[in-house]
């Protein structure tokens, strides 16, 4: 059992070594527990309401104010004030005493009347795309109500019914699945949460490998993998990281509990896919840091990578519409199945077979990981000592 021990040893002082490192904490640890915290505590309101909402109201009719009166009665918007002309608006729009335009032209009514289509124009700062999607939607509702009524008012001698059903010949209900406030937090924290596994992974032990690189080029020995084969290094050394994660990965787990936001998860299917996802990571995250010469090599690039990692997953953008190239590109990462199971499971309430893809997929991943980390882990310690 030799090779037990010197595994456990390794793992000893890789361990002891995280601990006396104040950057390496940083990534494992401190990063880990408060940003979902932050990001939860941003985005807890989950939808935006009663967005500050001017008027430019050239019509002045019956007809213009019901419509405005029925937009500000939804719990979207608000109107704060009534401007007399375009350019008075624009001015307080930018100075950020409102975010949205409506403008209703002089002919709103005398368009309706004569049996013409009307047009109402809206305006937004576009700095907050959620401002624009609440005041749009309000006013898109507001309209289909006025063409029912319109339409029912203006069917003579008919009965209810058929005046019912001339002005909605489909009806429709919206019913949201799953995310059922359409809020923001439901939809980004998830995903979030898995990115910061994989990205912390990769600059903490880079951080690491960094170092070991540093102190090589100075001439001081690493006594603890001297000696050592170089799949023990790499299983001490996972088994390190392996056991902070899993303390990091239950953590996540209660984050949307913690914050009110959907959580239909089981405890066996996530348990089945937390292991590879964790595993595929550490091994992903070692074989980057083996480029590592430096401390500070994958700070930038990585930080920086987050965010096309998100788009590509296909989260963030329709997975339909991503080009084929950047589709398979995204396989080499695994917070790409790593995302999509985690929201299947979290907010859809999948079970492990309904995300068997994902599940094989990341233990594939953490095997190949494994076998290209052992190479390189090879490559680099055996040519570096003799064993």
């Amino acid at each position: 059992m030799k090779w037990l021990q010197n595994i456990l040893d390794v793992w000893r002082h890789e361990f002891i070594r995280v601990l006396h490192d104040e950057g390496v904490l940083v990534f494992f640890l401190v990063v880990p527990l408060l940003y979902p915290l932050l990001y939860a505590y941003l985005y807890n309101n989950e939808t935006v309401r009663e967005v500050p909402t001017l008027v430019v109201d050239n019509c002045k009719s019956s007809m213009s104010r019901d419509f405005l009166r029925r937009v500000d009665a939804t719990c979207d918007v608000k109107i704060i004030g009534h401007c007399a002309d375009m350019q008075e608006a624009q001015e307080l729009i930018r100075k950020h005493k409102a975010y949205c335009l409506i403008y209703v032209p002089s002919e709103f009514q005398k368009n309706i009347l004569e049996g013409k289509q009307s047009v109402v124009e809206l305006y937004s700062d576009m700095s907050g795309l959620l401002y624009y999607k609440a005041v749009l939607s309000s006013c898109t509702e507001v309209s289909l109500e006025m063409n029912q009524d319109i339409k029912m008012q203006r069917l003579v001698g008919a009965t209810k019914e058929q005046a019912e059903t001339f002005a909605y010949p489909i009806k429709y209900e919206f019913v949201p699945m799953f995310n059922t406030q359409s809020g923001f937090a439901t939809f980004v924290i998830p995903a979030v949460l898995m990115l910061i596994i994989q990205q912390t992974l990769v600059l903490g032990v880079g951080m690491i490998m960094g170092d070991e690189h540093e102190k090589r080029r100075k001439g001081i020995v690493n006594l603890h993998v001297q000696g050592r084969k170089p799949l023990t290094i790499l299983l001490g050394k996972a088994g390190v990281y392996l056991c902070f994660y899993a303390v990091i990965a239950a953590y996540f787990v209660c984050i949307p509990n913690m914050f009110s936001l959907i959580h239909i998860w089981q405890w066996k299917s996530m348990l089945a896919f937390m292991l590879p996802y964790i595993l595929s990571c550490i091994f992903f995250s070692m074989i980057i840091s083996v480029f590592a010469r430096d401390r500070e090599s994958f700070i930038v690039l990585f930080v920086f990578l987050s965010v096309p990692m998100m788009f590509i997953s296909g989260i963030s953008w329709p997975g339909a519409s991503i080009p084929s190239v950047w589709k398979a590109l995204s396989y080499i990462f695994p917070s790409t199945l790593g995302i999509n199971g985690f929201v299947r499971i979290t907010e859809m309430g999948a079970l492990a077979s309904d995300v068997r893809f994902e599940i094989v997929g990341l233990w594939i991943q953490a095997i190949v990981f494994f076998v290209i980390a052992w190479l390189l882990y090879r490559k680099n310690y055996l040519s570096k000592q003799d064993l």
